[in-house]
């Protein structure tokens, strides 16, 4: 009698263990949805060391906006991306980011993860990572899949097409994790290593013209080497990564014996941006909110990358990118309509008329664009994550520089409230 009350326990137990592991089992893929618009930030702090030396700390912000522009019947989606990076210096305080270099790429993807895209494409730099497995998967599984990295070594060494690195990426699924906002994110864990030897290039032929010897002569990346450490949170609802974090450490030797050595830390949040259908509605309500704030040489329209607010003949101190008081007040009520939008990045852009020399009129409009910014962010507006500062110097007049009054418009700094 003991023996089977013992055995009737243990078959108790056994079978709520089986239902745990049914309850846990999930079955993960990207769920794209034609017509979404979703916006990824990723910021990068590294060291670089360079043969054995340190040379600089940096802090990398890349921002990318990717619009679903069309779906198949196999749940795979067509991304049209634009990539943006920009780059500090690590420690500097009261910085925000400039708009830095935009790369375009179009790239199908599966809904398990893979990527398929053409080579004249540098982004993005990490592909088929995540990879899933198309079957259920339970805490404590793991599984290993294929990926790649692909570098933009044009600058470098005047490489044409991405510089791949294969890897065998190992995953974990860890389990679930609440968000700040209540909802279910699952953990995995995604460890790489690299080791990849590029092939041996030929010698040069002397019967090819000289500009193709030269190159067969130049630098280029004989090895490289490293690792990276992913804890990726998934959002198995919408079928999107929520965020992740990383650590990382690349080492590229070339022929010439340098090493190039980049370690560091990598953090990123996704954000599926809402596309409010009633743009004409938050224009008007825009203008209507500066018409009563009585705000003077101040317009409202609608562009591009968003709706944009205007500011013409913006007060600066003579020569210089810092704002009158005056500006300030005006900013602060302004900040009150960009407190409306959250979720929406912002994109200051300057402008000044046309005098002076055209390395200068840029210089001033960048460094005012930058000074709006900051101000921004001091008002508490967004972080510096979430603004960006450019200069268009004279290149984009709204009036006439021959007259005064025209000058007076085209000095203007242009808040953008970013849809995109």
């Amino acid at each position: 009698m003991k023996a089977e009350k013992i055995f009737f326990v243990c078959m108790m137990i056994f079978s709520q263990i089986i239902c745990i592991s049914r309850m846990q089992a999930e079955n993960f893929s990207f769920k794209y949805q034609t017509g979404d618009v979703y916006r990824i930030l990723s910021t990068v702090r590294e060291n670089v060391i360079v043969n054995g030396q340190f040379s600089h700390q940096a802090e990398i912000l890349n921002r990318i906006s990717v619009t679903i522009t069309d779906t198949d019947e196999d749940g795979n989606g067509t991304h049209d991306a634009v990539f943006m990076t920009s780059e500090m210096a690590l420690g500097r305080t009261g910085q925000t980011f400039s708009w830095g270099n935009e790369y375009k790429s179009i790239f199908l993807r599966s809904r398990l993860g893979k990527y398929t895209m053409d080579d004249s494409y540098f982004m993005p730099v990490v592909r088929d990572v995540p990879l899933f497995p198309d079957k259920e998967l339970n805490v404590g599984d793991t599984w290993v899949a294929e990926g790649y990295e692909a570098h933009d070594l044009r600058m470098s060494f005047n490489l044409q097409t991405p510089y791949k690195v294969p890897f065998a990426a190992t995953y974990t699924y860890q389990g679930t994790v609440p968000s700040q906002d209540g909802r279910i994110l699952h953990q995995i864990n995604c460890r790489y290593n690299m080791f990849f030897e590029t092939p041996q290039k030929t010698p040069p032929d002397p019967n090819r013209s000289s500009g193709d010897i030269s190159m067969s002569w130049e630098d280029y990346p004989v090895s490289t080497m490293g690792y990276s450490n992913q804890t990726i949170f998934w959002d198995n609802e919408i079928g999107q990564i929520d965020h992740y974090s990383e650590d990382f450490r690349i080492i590229i030797e070339t022929a010439y014996g340098n090493t190039f050595e980049f370690k560091g830390t990598a953090q990123a949040e996704v954000d599926l941006i809402p596309q409010d259908t009633d743009s004409d509605e938050n224009l008007t309500r825009v203008q209507d909110q500066i018409r009563d704030m009585g705000l003077q040489n101040t317009e409202v329209s609608v562009a591009e990358e968003g709706l944009t607010i205007s500011i013409e003949n913006i007060q600066f101190k003579a020569d210089s990118a810092e704002l009158e008081d005056s500006e300030k007040v005006k900013l602060r009520q302004i900040a009150e309509i960009l407190s409306q939008f959250p979720d929406n990045d912002l994109l200051i852009s300057g402008h000044t008329a046309l005098a002076g020399t055209a390395e200068a009129r840029q210089k001033l409009s960048e460094e005012r664009a930058a000074a709006v910014a900051e101000y921004l962010v001091e008002l508490g507006v967004k972080d510096k994550y979430h603004v960006f500062a450019r200069g268009f110097g004279a290149d984009k007049p709204v009036a006439d520089n021959h007259t005064e009054a025209g000058k007076a418009r085209n000095r203007r700094v242009e808040i953008t409230i970013m849809d995109k």
